[in-house]
């Protein structure tokens, strides 16, 4: 085999069924390769949607997600993906070409040293100089995304080398990772702590769930009876219905939730890692010594007291710490109501009033009253994710896409690849018209593969979280944050969109309808009032605060 049939034969090994590409003349043997492989490759417009693509994928599987880009621009384009992948602790590959192994170090055309440039972004990035090297490096690959934290992992691949020749490859089989599980001590040192706790209360997040462990996660709140909040962009991780859910901890959450945590007597963090998003600025507790005694259970035993000391930390999985926890426990009949969940109810359930023809609130409100609960929505980055957020229903361990590296641009290459994973599901993409045409390229992408996404555009004609943090630091000085858009029906219908306008909340009903019965993706263009930049004040009100 040559290089580029030793690297489509590792993915098919490992179980990869689709990757994310933007062709570059400096993987042509893979791209050869792929011709006759059951890997689908779906062809991006540009690498960064291409690479947030794989990112999103990542999230759905618990796999890398496979993405594949040319040297020098492409790889640069590339980034802002491994960059999500990093912060998000995804699990994701890159493949990037590279200049032949005797031009290197010349400044040759494209070159770039991605040791040096990804090297504090990445899990792992390593040029593979030599074919007999490939085979492993593939298995490392996949072993080092997957394994600890999840992470992004960069390959570089040598022009030249990818056209050498092995005889009688190795490829190896699947790789599969052990998490370590909890021994009894510690079990039991967590359930007295928690026996001991008056007000104690759960925040779940991070990466390495699946049905089965948000399954247990709901178990485990109903067998303790303890409250669950989400952390930032992971509300997904449990029925927002359950009376044991408190609410997320993101951008403009809710502030009873906040006192809640600081009033708790014991902190159970669950998998994540409490970074500056849902510590609210590393205000929520004291650093590095929580003013509660806390707990911390992560699968990374070097992210246990990288930020905050726990009064006790366990390297372990929520899989397997759930299952240990919940070993000889008997689930109650019925379960009572938190009064963490009346809040959180009564939170997303309180309608704002903005100024404007459109209440996006209200918006929000149809769409969990009318999709199903395996609807998937995806977002980037803006003030207009904060009305998702706060008033939508999440219901399904899948149920949600969004990046905690705050990225624009992110909600239609995500929207793709999980329509891409499951064509049967409805999937609704959130954009601002700023992080629209982060990546509106990709609408191409949608109608190419067949996605049909909805994309509902939600245009205030600025840059709204830049305009509104301009308010509240120099009131009045607002200047380069206004945005002069293109007609987004018109885009919208050379891209081979169905489309519709809104200007008005009673004109959504038939929109929505009418997309979801066009047989095509559809995009909703949604004009709002540059007042209603938040859920609980206007632009002015910023100004004046």
């Amino acid at each position: 085999m040559n290089g580029g049939e030793i690297i489509v034969k590792s993915m098919e090994k490992q179980g990869v069924d689709r990757l994310f590409c933007v062709p570059g003349e400096s993987f042509l043997p893979v791209l050869d390769a792929l011709q006759t492989s059951s890997i689908e490759t779906v062809l991006a417009r540009q690498e960064g949607g291409a690479a947030m693509m794989a990112e999103a994928d990542g999230k759905l599987t618990g796999r890398p997600g496979i993405v594949l880009v040319t040297r020098g621009p492409g790889a640069t384009n590339a980034s802002a993906g491994i960059h999500i992948a990093q912060q998000d602790s995804t699990p994701l590959i890159m493949l990037v070409g590279q200049v032949a192994r005797d031009m290197r170090g010349r400044d040759a055309f494209q070159e770039v040293n991605f040791d040096k440039m990804f090297g504090d972004m990445a899990k792992h990035v390593e040029e593979i100089d030599d074919i007999n090297r490939l085979p492993h490096a593939m298995e490392e690959a996949f072993k080092i995304a997957m394994q600890g934290r999840p992470g992004p992992v960069v390959l570089s691949l040598p022009e030249d080398m990818l056209y050498d020749q092995l005889d009688h490859p190795q490829i190896a089989d699947q790789v599969e990772i052990t998490r370590p599980a909890p021994n009894a001590d510690d079990i039991d040192q967590v359930k007295s702590m928690l026996s001991a706790a008056k007000n104690p209360i759960v925040i779940a997040g991070g990466p390495l769930w699946n049905e089965d462990s948000i399954q247990l996660l709901s178990d485990f709140a109903a067998a303790y009876d303890l409250p669950v909040a989400c952390s930032f962009r992971r509300q997904r991780l449990m029925d927002s219905r359950s009376p044991y859910y408190a609410g997320d901890l993101g951008l403009g959450c809710n502030p009873a939730l906040l006192d809640r945590i600081k009033s708790a007597d014991l902190i159970l963090m669950l998998g994540g890692r409490l970074s500056e998003i849902p510590s609210q600025s590393y205000t929520l507790i004291d650093i590095p010594n929580p003013q509660m005694p806390f707990i911390h259970i992560h699968s990374d035993p070097e992210e246990l007291g990288k930020v905050y000391n726990p009064k006790f930390g366990l390297c372990t999985d929520p899989k397997n710490f759930l299952l240990a926890m919940l070993a000889g426990q008997n689930l109650p009949d019925t379960k009572q109501i938190l009064p963490e969940h009346q809040s959180y109810m009564h939170w997303t359930d309180q309608m704002p009033s903005p100024p404007g023809d459109v209440n996006m609130a209200e918006i929000v409100k149809f769409l969990r009253e009318n999709l199903p609960d395996n609807a998937i929505m995806t977002n980037g980055a803006g003030n207009y994710a904060t009305w998702l957020h706060r008033f939508y229903h999440f219901r399904h361990h899948q149920s949600q896409l969004a990046p905690t590296s705050g990225s624009m641009g992110y909600g239609i290459p995500a929207a793709v690849a999980a329509k891409a994973r499951y064509p049967e599901r409805p999937v609704i993409c959130f954009a601002g018209d700023g992080c629209f045409q982060m990546t509106m390229q990709e609408l191409a992408t949608a109608r190419q593969i067949g996605a049909n996404i909805m994309v509902l555009v939600i245009d205030n004609g600025m840059y709204g979280t830049i305009k509104m943090h301009q308010e509240i630091n120099f009131p009045g000085r607002v200047k380069h944050t206004d945005l002069i858009n293109p007609d987004f029906c018109t885009l919208g219908d050379a891209m081979g969109f169905h489309t519709e306008k809104v200007n008005k909340t009673s004109d959504f009903d038939a929109a929505f309808h009418n997309s979801v019965n066009a047989g095509k993706p559809s995009l909703i263009h949604i004009t709002i009032d540059p007042e209603a930049i938040s859920p609980v004040k206007t632009l002015s009100e910023f100004r004046s605060s």
